[in-house]
């Protein structure tokens, strides 16, 4: 039994979790939790003992000085309360760490015993992955679930994927078993410019959420540092014409495929996602997703896993067919706002 002491009963509370790692390409997931943390003031009430799921050769402990007094921080998940105000308070539990390296399913279990105890109604865990899809676009997020009644009740897709998964898709499953409603949130970061701070994808999966549990999210800086990254890569890329290709054929090839997405439904949806910001004070720079931390180096524009300084070319679709989005996990086509048609990798 988990006994939580000094925690106030949560209003209407929704766990919003994010783990460093395999699925956070750019960092765009974890730092979309640092930031609901530090825009709330996020207070720490339980850590999981690092000793029962991490392999510090792995995820090393850092070592720092306290005023001349060494002290030691040691790889973990911490949880967190953030209580949010306002006309329909709800509050949020806030989990941020890195992926397990071991007991994955005592790790759950631990995680699910802190929501049972808090009384939580829904679980929200962000993720990112490398995807061929362009940075001039609106960063892709698709949202996906075990639950075919939430699928139907949240207008998201059922998770179909089958293949390697990582702790998202594991505590995706064990909330489906354990009855807990659980929903997984993907942003496509650009395979050819991963090298993380990603804030464009950060603000994606933040506009996302803010749709998900009807939640208005400060976004302080995101916005202009979405569009200062967006402004670095464009002149990366402007420098090297064989990567400027490459990204215009995805472009080309990312637009073929949203034509029919060009209806009245999906530019009302937009709109009204627009409206909502608007009158509650939104960031500059307009709807969600289409603001673009700023890029420094050239090594951006290569591919973390085989370190390619020249991505491969695609062949060009012919008018109105389908890409395949990402890495064959995601689905490129949709929007910020919209879920993609294929499954991430869970």
């Amino acid at each position: 039994m988990i006994e939580l002491e000094g925690v106030p009963e949560l209003v209407d509370p929704v766990m919003v979790a994010a783990f460093e790692g395999w699925n956070d390409a750019g960092d765009a997931a974890s730092a979309a939790v640092a930031h609901l943390d530090k825009e709330w003031k996020g207070e720490v009430f339980a850590a999981l003992d690092a000793e029962d799921y991490y392999d510090f050769q792995v995820n090393r402990p850092t070592v720092w000085l306290d005023g001349g007094v060494r002290k030691i921080t040691w790889p973990t998940t911490r949880l967190s309360v953030v209580r949010v105000g306002g006309d329909k308070p709800r509050d949020l539990v806030l989990v941020r760490g890195i992926e397990p390296s071991m007991r994955w399913r005592s790790f759950c279990n631990e995680l699910l015993g802190f929501a049972h105890e808090l009384g939580v109604e829904l679980v929200v865990i962000l993720g990112a992955l490398l995807g061929d899809t362009p940075h001039t676009r609106p960063v892709p997020v698709s949202g996906v679930t075990s639950d075919a009644d939430l699928a139907r009740t949240m207008d998201l897709e059922e998770t179909k994927y089958e293949g390697p998964t990582g702790i998202v898709g594991i505590l995706q499953e064990a909330c489906t078993h354990a009855g807990v409603p659980a929903v997984s949130l993907w942003a496509a970061v650009p395979h050819y410019v991963s090298q993380p701070p990603n804030p464009k994808a950060t603000l994606a999966l933040l506009n996302r959420l803010e749709d998900l549990i009807d939640l208005r999210i400060p976004l302080g800086e995101l916005a202009e540092d979405s569009r200062a990254w967006q402004l670095g890569v464009d002149q990366l890329a402007a420098e090297d014409s064989e990567v400027a290709e490459y990204v215009q054929s995805l472009e080309e090839a990312r637009d073929t495929a949203e034509l029919p997405e060009a209806s009245g439904e999906a530019i009302a949806r937009e709109f009204e996602r627009y409206l909502r910001r608007r009158d509650g004070g939104g960031p500059p720079g307009g709807p969600a997703g289409h603001a673009t931390d700023s890029g420094d180096t050239a090594s951006y524009l290569r591919d973390t896993p085989s370190e390619r300084t020249r991505p491969p070319r695609p062949q060009r679709p012919d008018a109105g067919t389908e890409t395949p989005g990402g890495t064959g996990d995601t689905d490129t086509s949709s929007d910020s706002g919209d879920d993609s048609s294929e499954d991430s990798p869970e």
